[in-house]
């Protein structure tokens, strides 16, 4: 007998567990398979809100509700927990393990968006809709510092726009299949089935990623020293003496008010005044902001990147103009007869929406300290929701409701019309964040590689 032919079969389970062992390590360590999976995650993060959109008029007709009342459940009754609660879990996220944060926050906003089909009125949707912001609030936030320690500042907003994909991935998802199972079983099981994969998903995360906590720039000779932790109060006073931060901030709230928080309410117009049904409207919106999102975050992320890395001051000029021209698409929407006319101008919303996110939260990136990342995502969320998607849905259900008795299923559609001036003064903090954002970036990564 040879000698060690015994222990052949040894070796050989060895090696197996050798290259077991190192095919898990490239994964959690492949920057490809990070932007993949907190992409999907997104997408299991927002989708309940494409689908509560197309959803909305059955649940106001089953639990009946008043408009303002689906305001208060889309708006800022979901915000309001959403947004506050986006601080601490960024500030957590800046000190701890940003995977796990993601993991148990999706899986909680799962959980309690498939409970959601088990509300019977108005106060037990409220409540578990609260359940379901509490856990929506760990993901966006730790993901995009996760991203921004990944990835180097060229290529960070082609980075962050393939994350920032989920948003028009989960709007394709939430529309067709809220549309079609609304339909098929009723809103009640479509929660379900919406929200029950995404716990899988969760641990999927957890177990195949691994955090780096890079508060500091990498070592060398040329890196910067170790950003410190801040207090509360101080990380906040550094963030808003921040003059690009803050115009970014103010401007980007009141660009969710004016538009995002009006956007929620799109699928009820078209059901109001046009008639469609809610299959029927939801192919239409899949296919709409499904195309317009990904085009637009691709080619925007893609023309960053190429045309104007480095040039964050020539971005958001890019990101003023698109929105000026928000106003008039979004206006043309409400002003025209013809369905598939308005269809035409929600597509050119939904390319300029997702397309501009990758390099505006890329941009927010390179002029925070490293240690702060997180949170200021998180700040910027937490007034961009209490203002915008807290605000803005309630203030048009209850422009709706006073408007309903001279217009009946119309009132809608002026209550929307009112509001789309409103994306000039968005646009104006927009510009005074280009003229600062050129000094605010060369001072935060002072000495660092490009």
């Amino acid at each position: 007998m040879r000698p060690g032919y015994m222990d052949r079969p040894g070796r050989i389970a060895s090696a197996q567990v050798t290259d077991t062992t190192q095919r898990s390590s490239m994964l959690k360590n492949s920057k490809s398979y990070l932007i993949a999976i907190l992409l999907l995650t997104l997408v299991f993060n927002k989708v309940e809100h494409a689908a509560l959109g197309v959803m909305m008029q059955d649940i106001k007709t089953d639990l009946k509700l008043s408009d303002t009342q689906l305001g208060l459940l889309t708006g800022i009754a979901f915000t309001l927990f959403y947004a506050t609660l986006g601080v601490p879990i960024g500030r957590a996220a800046d000190r701890g393990n940003r995977v796990g944060i993601i993991s148990f926050t999706t899986a909680l906003q799962c959980g309690a968006l498939a409970l959601s089909g088990l509300a019977s009125n108005f106060a037990q949707l409220l409540v578990i809709r609260i359940g379901v912001a509490v856990g929506e609030a760990g993901c966006v936030a730790p993901a995009n510092a996760l991203i921004a320690d990944r990835f180097d500042r060229k290529s960070r907003p082609r980075a962050t726009s393939m994350f920032m994909l989920g948003y028009p991935l989960s709007a394709i998802a939430g529309y067709f299949l809220g549309g079609w199972l609304n339909d098929l079983v009723g809103w009640r099981t479509t929660f379900v089935l919406l929200g029950a994969p995404g716990l899988l998903l969760a641990a999927i995360l957890f177990l195949t990623v691994r955090d780096r906590i890079t508060a500091a720039a990498p070592a060398g000779p040329m890196a910067k020293p170790a950003a410190p932790q801040h207090p509360r109060a101080s990380t906040a006073r550094l963030l808003w003496s921040n003059r690009t931060y803050r115009h970014l901030v103010i401007g980007y709230s009141l660009l969710t008010f004016f538009g995002i928080g009006v956007i929620q309410w799109l699928p009820t117009f078209f059901i109001r005044s046009y008639g469609f049904s809610t299959a029927e409207l939801g192919i239409w919106f899949a296919l709409i902001w499904g195309v317009g999102g990904v085009v637009g975050s691709l080619a925007a992320g893609e023309w960053a990147s190429r045309r104007a890395a480095h040039n964050e001051a020539l971005q958001i000029k890019a990101i003023t103009s698109v929105f000026l021209l928000s106003g008039i698409f979004g206006a043309a929407i409400y002003l025209v007869t013809s369905p598939y006319v308005a269809f035409g101008f929600v597509l050119l919303i939904a390319m300029a929406n997702y397309g501009t996110a990758g390099p505006l939260f890329a941009t927010i990136q390179s002029v925070v300290p490293a240690g702060s990342r997180s949170v200021a995502v998180a700040t910027t969320y937490l007034f961009t929701n209490l203002i915008g998607v807290g605000l803005g849905p309630l203030a048009v259900g209850f422009l709706s409701d006073m408007l309903t008795p001279g217009y009946g299923d119309e009132a809608l559609r002026y209550a929307l019309l009112a509001l789309c001036p409103g994306y000039l003064w968005a646009s104006w903090h927009l510009w005074r964040a280009s003229r600062t954002v050129a000094s605010d970036v060369a001072l935060e990564n002072e000495g660092l590689p490009a």
